[in-house]
Order: structure tokens, then C-alpha cells, then sequence
């Protein structure tokens, strides 16, 4: 039986094989196909990766012949041999996982030189000092990725050996002082792991590979995976690669680059490089790199042939491509090409220009953009008008505007961050061991670096403003203090970062709501032609209703009316009406609270005037309301200590022991929802009052006003018609005192297991259902919330127990299935029976693609996630044309 295919030749694979070959080695290969200027080489698929890992670290078998015989091949098509000393061939090593991963892995350049091979590669190109620079860069990658040595340790001998010298730049060390740099080199790796650097080349290719597999696991990569919610069992691509060189000369050079802007979108090539420097000066922000264009006056020839391979990369994959290459000796070479990772902003200018320009359809531009960029794109810039006090201007890396406390490491910018506080990481420049600060940061701020950086490229993935490369401030790790133009800027002092100018701004900074342009509303625009769930946000004032509009809300999915009692000229009217001991005490509370809660539901009502409105009556505990009892005790210790007023002391003693017998021992499944509205009836009638009330001040105005309104954690059905009787009998009370007609509907949030499990009962006196998952994901899974997400969550999310917090991403295999079960057995009852969601889960985008499924009409969503939640019910229509989930035997079942 042949043994399975660890290794493809780049002339083997196409862009389809990306599982197999990873990101980079499938975009390699198609670049070969296609005919582009490709350095021969050959992939290790990412299978090899996962059987190396399984296997505890040891290559499968047949993996090493397999290596030895494409890798003969790869030399005899570039004339040279690896390892020779009259005409060595030298490789990269690379990784290149399935989905892009920029920076999480490591990478090895020039492997195959030895004290020995470094002579016939400098007598082979005339360049000694080449040859030297080549190697002491290949002993620092390795001493690094492979051995284990910081990064750090070998930047301080070449620092030493430049200071010693007087210069400040690498490319103006000397043969001589090289030879310096690679003998501290050596001994720093001999010192720190007791083993000399590899001479053999073979060891050296065969470490790389495992040190590019090992990488899968490494630290970074993990949490990078966790973020970004990329599986664990992808495994990563290993690329072998014919080194060019970008550093043989003033004639050779290096870069990166972007077939369009991918920060704003707009349509020219974007990018950066350095000449007579290799790949890794331009992302690691080493140097600061030239912008692309200026290669033209350079390398007028080489311009125009990279400009056309842009040209050709875009039309050929019709998507943005991020693109790697080297120039040697005035020949382009090319590295690299991927989809390129862009901001929000830019993912809809791409998608929306590539339709007009016919490269794409609307349908599959709906598909190019993730629902969580949309969010992005509501990022708040600094104020226009506010009076700044600019200290220094780099460049634009990510949009959006922060301000937070200065910080210097991504261990203290975690620290603070998870404690709460607003920081701004900064740093000379990041790696990829800076993950953990950068997620925590509320922006980060680089001295070096360009735009193509590591800071830059995760930070616009993640949505965060960046600015880097901003040379004139100089940062002083030992005394955390940056310092620029006379000015100290210590930690702990608040700074603010434009992303969209580079500017950095001394103090907090005054900012302003973001303008959704032409191309937003043009995608949101196809993506409401697509989908099949109207999209509602959960609102609670007239200012919200208004905002909920603007971002294309289609009516609102919960309005809750707990918030409206807590207002502060109120709260003191709903505690009389709660602590009142007799009906006619209430009543008169709830008399002077009528008022109040109409004038709420008009405003709300005319705000969303042509749409539904969906309220809550009173759901939480009466308790909520109340002053805090341990806190009320201790003012009356106080009192009695001090010498209180006696009459104000008894007061308070007798609101503490009102107080206490109101408490609950688990409140959430306590004395609130419709269990209030059957103990105290008159709550939800005022409640039922205010809107019709306010529903008859409209109409009678020329408005359409639709109002639902909705009983909370019903779990029976009896529950249901009881209280429905009730608000049917107010409804006809006002019609009748205000002489108007209006329609109203009548339903129940659908929020604890048993109100799914007699869904078929309940329907019969409900106009619609709408599922309180935050509840219903509770009271399914048996959390506290609060007490689950600050506690043992994350432990159940490390571990994998959970794929993602069942409160943020529906849990389709408990919670779902419930809800499947309610919507089967509620429309078998009745069949035009209402269905929506309003927890937050309305507006995740996994959730909402379930909704869909599951046959839901509406979701709701905070007003800000609506545009999210707009095109992730257009993705899933797209996505499921063909019907909704199979419905599972037991469900037929149940609902026969």
C-alpha cells in the first residue's frame, strides 16, 4: 500500500489544496501555475503536522524520504547543491496554517550556511559582506526559534559590536565587524543552552521543520487561535523555500504590499520596502521601510512588473491580495500572496468597488465582509473640534481613536486591563508574545515600524487603533518613560491615539461617533434584499429607538421597563408603591407613576413610528429597587454612634426590615416576572394603561403605532390567560374613555425549559414568542451567570468544555434544542404565530445564523449591533437557501 503524500513540490499544488498546504504554500503553488516569478521549493502539508504532534513530537513515517527525494529535486532545478562549498543552495523554512495567521509562527531564513559555506557564497556573488550579514542572521533566527534563545540577548551583541564601531544602522557594520557579531553569537548560544550552533545543514533543515511544527502550539499562536476562534486541529503547513536575496546590494531589496489600501480600501497598490535588507527588516519594523510608490524613481522596471503582478493576483483570485517579495540583483521574485487581512472599513469599500467593477457579484461581496467588522466600523474618532496637544505624528496603522494609561509591556497592559483600566500599550515595536497586551489594550502605540508591521497587522485585525513608526518619541524600558521632544511621558499617564491620522495626543481626548459612508449603507442595503429575519434592536428610551433607526433597526425587539423606574425622579414614587401595605396605598403610587411610564411609551412609540414595539412589563425582583440592605445597617450603626435623630433612625429600621422581607435567597428564580403581575395585578394594569393610553394619544395624532406587549417568564399557560384577561380588559377601558380604535398583540417571552416543553399550550394565548436566551441560557445549563463568567467559565472554555461562552454564542445542542422544540410545537398550535429573539445572542452572528435555521422571524439586538446583525441574517440566508434545520425524530415526536 503506497504510503500517504506528506510532500508536494510548489508545481504540484493549486490554490484549491489550501487545507492540505496551508495558506502560503497553496498561494505559492498558484503563483507557480499562473506562470509568476516563484523561487522553487516544496510544501510539508499540514496532515504531517498533526500526525507529528500526535505522535509526541516525532515525524511520521515516510515524511523524511519523502523530504530528501523532493528536496533533490528542488536542487537539480536551481543548479545548486544544499549544503555544498563550491555552490551552496540556501532555503527558508516557513510556516503556513489554513487560515492566516500573521506572525504566530516562526519563520527561518538562510539555512545551509556553515563556517564553511559562507566563503563559496560570498566568492560566488563577490560580497563578503553579504555572505556574513546572510549568516549572522541565520544564527540568530535559529539561536532563537529553534534553540531558544531571546531575541533580546542577540540584539544586544550586535548592538555592542555598533557602538564599539560608532554607527547606527546594520548595513553599515564592516566584514570585520560581522565576524564580531557571529563569533558573540555563537557564544551567547553555546552559553545560554550549553550546545554549539549546527554546522551540518541536513540538522539544520530537519530542526526548522520541527520548530515550525512545534510553533503550532506555542503560546502566541494559541491565544491567536482563541481569539479568532480558529480550530485546534488545522495543523500547520511547513514551506521549503530557495532563499533570494534581498540584501546583495543597493540593486536588491525587499517588501511588503497590498493590492488596495487596507485600512481605507482605496484602489491602489499599498506597501512598503527596504532596499538591501531581507524580509524579516520589513515586518518586524526593524527598520522604518519606504513607501512603495517611491520604488518607481528606484527600480523604475521593477515597479512596473510588480505593479502588474499586483494586477494580475487581484484579477486571478478577484479578492485583496497581501503579497511578499524580494528583488535580487534587479530580479523580482515573488514570496507570497493571501487574501490580505483589511479593516472594516476597507473589507466594505473592497467588496462594494469589486461589484462595480465586475470582478465580484453582491452576493458573494455579502459573504467577503465578517458581521463583526460591521461593528468596527462604529468606532468613535477624537472630536474635530476639540484643542489638542499633539507631541508627536506617525503613521495611520489602524483606525479608530483610544486614550488610556501609558504602559510598556504586554504583561502590565494585561494586568490593568483585566482589572478594567484603559491602557495604551507602547513599545518600540511589538512581536508576537505581545498578543495577550495588545487584546487587552485599548490601542497601541510603536516608535517603529511601518504600516505593514506585526503592531499593525494584528491591531487592524482586531479592530483596535494603532499608530507606528512614530520615531520621535524615545522609549526608556528601565525607567518606563518615553520621552520626545523635551517631554516626559511616564506610565501611568493618559495618552490618546488617532489611528486614522498617527497623531499622539498628551491626555484624554473628547471623541465623536463615527459617519457610515456611501459604501456601508450600499452593502447593508444588498444584504436587507437578501434576508429573510427582520432585524429589531432592544431599546429602552426615545434616544435609543431614534439611534436603533439610523442603523437600519426595523422595529424594537424589547423594550424594558424596569429601566424606566430607575430614574432618579421616580425611583423614590416606585419604592413607595413597593413598600405601600395596603392595595390602596399601591394604587396611589402607581397612579403618580402612570403619567410617567405614558409619556415613556409615547416617546418610544413615535420614535418607531411603522414598526413593531415590543414591551416588557415588570420583570425583576421588587427588591432591585431598594436600597441595599447591608448598606442601609451600616448607616444606621453610623446614626446610633454618631446620635442620630431618633425619628430618622426608626424610619430607616423600619425600611430595613421591609427590606429583608423582601430578599430572596435565589432571586432570579424568585418573586419577579409575571409572578409579580399575578401577586400585584395592578402593576401590569398601570403598566397596560400607560401604553394603550399612549397608544390612543397617537393614533388620535395621525400615527401608526403597532405595540406588543409581552409577559414575562410565563411557565404555564394559565399564567398567560390570566394576565392576557387583564390587559385585554384595560385595552377596551381605553378605547372606550378615548374613543379611538387600535390594534395590539399579546405574547410571552420564552425563557425557562418548561415554557418550551408546553409550548403547544401556551401558543394558544399568545400573538407571538420571543426568546429570552440570556434566561433561558441560565435556567437550561443551570449557571448564574455572573457567578459562571466570573468564576468557572473560563476554566470550561480553556479546557474546551465549551467552544465559546454559551451566553455570548448560542449553545445550539441545549439551549437550541429547546428552542427548536418551542417553535415546532408553538407554530404546530398556531401557525402564524410570531417568533423572535431578544438576548444578546440576537446579535451574534453564530446565533442569528441559527435563529434562521430554526424558522424565526426577527431577532433583536442593542442598536449598535443591528448593521452586525442586518448582514449576518443576509449571510445566512445565503448560506441555507434551501430550508431550515431537519427537524430530530424525538422532536417529531413531541410535537405528534
Amino acid at each position: 500500500m503506497p504510503s500517504k503524500q506528506y510532500v508536494y513540490l510548489f508545481a504540484e499544488g493549486n490554490a484549491g489544496m489550501r487545507d492540505v498546504l496551508g495558506g502560503k504554500g497553496a498561494g505559492l503553488a498558484e503563483m507557480a501555475r499562473i506562470g509568476l516569478p516563484v523561487p522553487p521549493g516544496l510544501t510539508i502539508t499540514t496532515e504531517a503536522c498533526n500526525e507529528y504532534n500526535a505522535l509526541g513530537q516525532e515525524f511520521p513515517e515516510g515524511l523524511l524520504e519523502q523530504v530528501r527525494t523532493k528536496f533533490a529535486q528542488v536542487e537539480a532545478q536551481v543548479g545548486r547543491k544544499f549544503g555544498d562549498q563550491t555552490n551552496p543552495l540556501l532555503v527558508s523554512v516557513r510556516s503556513g496554517a489554513p487560515i492566516s495567521m500573521p506572525g504566530m509562527m516562526d519563520t527561518i531564513l538562510n539555512l545551509g550556511l556553515n563556517d564553511e559555506t559562507v566563503p563559496a557564497l560570498a566568492a560566488n556573488t563577490g560580497d563578503e559582506r553579504f555572505a556574513l550579514d546572510c549568516y549572522r542572521r541565520l544564527i540568530q533566527m535559529f539561536g532563537d526559534v529553534v534553540m531558544g534563545v531571546e531575541h533580546e540577548k542577540f540584539e544586544e551583541v550586535l548592538v555592542g559590536v555598533k557602538e564599539k564601531k560608532g554607527v547606527q544602522l546594520d548595513n553599515e557594520l564592516e566584514p570585520e565587524d560581522l565576524r564580531q557579531v557571529i563569533a558573540g553569537y555563537k557564544e551567547l548560544i553555546r552559553r545560554e543552552t550549553g550546545r554549539d550552533f549546527p554546522q551540518d545543514p541536513q540538522e539544520q533543515l530537519l530542526a526548522a521543520i520541527r520548530a515550525v511544527f512545534g510553533s503550532w502550539n506555542n503560546q502566541r499562536a494559541i491565544v491567536y487561535r482563541r481569539i479568532n476562534k480558529i480550530p485546534d486541529n488545522l495543523g500547520t503547513a511547513v514551506n521549503v523555500q530557495t532563499m533570494v536575496f534581498g540584501n546583495m546590494g543597493n540593486d536588491s531589496g525587499t517588501g511588503v504590499a497590498f493590492t488596495r489600501n487596507p485600512s481605507t480600501g482605496e484602489r491602489a497598490v499599498y506597501g512598503e520596502y527596504l532596499m538591501n535588507a531581507q524580509g524579516e527588516d520589513v515586518v518586524a519594523g526593524i527598520r522604518t521601510p519606504k513607501q512603495i510608490a517611491a520604488l518607481r524613481g528606484e527600480q523604475p522596471e521593477i515597479y512596473r512588473q510588480f505593479m502588474e503582478v499586483c494586477q494580475t493576483l487581484e484579477k486571478h483570485y478577484r479578492d485583496l491580495q497581501d503579497v511578499e517579495f524580494t528583488v535580487e540583483k534587479g530580479r523580482l521574485w515573488m514570496l507570497q500572496t493571501r487574501s490580505g487581512k483589511r479593516t472594516a472599513r476597507a473589507a466594505v469599500k473592497v467588496a462594494v468597488d469589486m461589484v462595480e467593477e465586475g470582478l465580484i457579484t453582491k452576493k458573494e461581496a455579502l459573504m467577503r465582509v465578517h458581521p463583526d467588522q460591521i461593528s468596527q466600523l462604529l468606532h468613535r474618532g477624537v472630536d474635530p473640534n476639540a484643542k489638542l496637544e499633539v507631541i508627536a505624528t506617525g503613521l495611520p496603522a489602524s483606525p479608530g481613536a483610544a486614550s488610556g494609561r501609558v504602559v510598556f509591556s504586554a504583561d502590565a497592559a494585561e494586568e490593568l486591563g483585566n482589572k478594567g483600566e484603559a491602557v495604551i500599550l507602547v513599545r518600540t515595536e511589538t512581536t508576537p508574545d505581545d498578543i495577550h497586551g495588545i487584546v487587552a489594550a485599548q490601542g497601541v502605540l510603536t516608535s517603529r515600524g511601518g504600516m505593514t508591521s506585526h503592531a499593525a497587522v494584528v491591531a487592524r485585525g482586531m479592530g483596535k487603533p494603532c499608530v507606528c513608526g512614530c520615531e520621535p518619541i524615545k522609549i526608556d524600558y528601565g525607567a518606563q518613560v518615553f520621552r520626545v521632544n523635551g517631554l516626559e511621558v511616564r506610565r501611568g499617564d493618559v495618552i490618546s491615539i488617532d489611528g486614522a491620522t498617527g497623531q499622539v495626543i498628551m491626555g484624554e481626548v473628547p471623541l465623536v461617533e463615527p459617519e457610515l459612508g456611501a459604501e456601508f449603507q450600499e452593502l447593508l442595503a444588498w444584504a436587507d434584499e437578501v434576508k429573510v429575519m427582520d432585524v429589531r434592536a432592544n431599546a429602552d428610551t426615545p434616544g435609543d429607538a431614534v439611534r436603533a433607526r439610523s442603523f437600519g433597526a426595523t422595529g424594537i425587539g424589547l423594550c424594558r421597563t424596569e429601566h424606566m423606574f430607575m430614574a432618579q425622579d421616580r425611583l423614590p414614587v416606585v419604592q413607595e408603591m413597593i413598600l405601600a401595605t395596603t392595595l390602596e396605598d399601591r394604587e396611589k403610587a402607581l397612579a403618580r407613576l402612570l403619567p410617567m411610564q405614558e409619556d415613556d411609551f409615547y416617546g418610544i412609540l413615535k420614535a418607531m413610528a411603522g414598526y413593531p414595539v415590543c414591551i416588557r412589563l415588570l420583570d425583576p425582583p421588587l427588591h432591585e429597587f431598594l436600597p441595599n440592605s447591608e448598606e442601609l445597617a451600616v448607616e444606621i450603626t453610623r446614626l446610633k454612634l454618631t446620635g442620630g435623630n431618633p425619628a430618622e433612625i426608626e424610619a430607616k429600621e423600619k425600611l430595613l426590615r421591609q427590606v429583608r422581607s423582601l430578599a430572596e435567597f435565589n432571586p432570579m428564580l424568585g418573586h419577579r416576572g409575571c409572578r409579580l403581575g399575578l401577586t400585584y395585578p395592578e402593576i401590569y394594569r398601570m403598566q397596560a394603561r400607560a401604553i394603550f393610553q399612549a397608544v390612543a394619544r397617537l393614533v388620535r395624532e395621525g400615527y401608526e403605532v403597532y405595540p406588543e406587549v409581552e409577559i414575562p417568564l410565563v411557565i404555564h399557560v394559565d399564567e398567560l390567560a390570566f394576565l392576557r384577561r387583564e390587559i385585554d380588559a384595560v385595552a377596551a377601558e381605553v378605547r372606550q374613555a378615548a374613543g379611538v380604535s387600535f390594534h395590539y398583540t399579546v405574547g410571552t417571552m420564552i425563557e425557562v425549559p418548561r415554557a418550551c416543553l408546553t409550548a403547544s399550550s401556551i401558543a394558544r394565548e399568545a400573538d407571538f414568542f420571543s426568546f429570552g436566551t440570556n434566561d433561558l441560557t441560565q435556567t437550561t445549563l443551570g449557571f448564574s451567570r455572573d457567578d459562571a463568567e466570573g468564576k468557572f467559565l473560563p476554566d470550561y472554555l480553556e479546557k474546551k468544555i465549551f467552544a465559546d461562552n454559551p451566553f455570548a454564542v448560542l449553545d445550539r445542542d441545549g439551549v437550541g434544542k429547546l428552542m427548536q422544540m418551542a417553535v415546532q410545537l408553538g407554530r404546530q398550535a398556531k401557525p402564524n404565530l410570531g417568533l423572535a429573539i431578544c438576548g444578546e445572542h440576537g446579535g451574534d452572528p453564530s446565533s442569528i445564523e441559527f435563529c434562521h435555521l430554526v424558522g424565526l422571524d426577527a431577532v433583536s439586538c442593542s442598536p449598535y449591533r443591528v448593521p452586525v446583525a442586518r448582514l449576518a441574517a443576509a449571510q445566512a440566508a445565503l448560506q441555507h437557501q434551501h430550508g431550515s434545520l431537519v427537524r430530530p425524530a424525538e422532536l417529531a415526536q413531541a410535537a405528534s
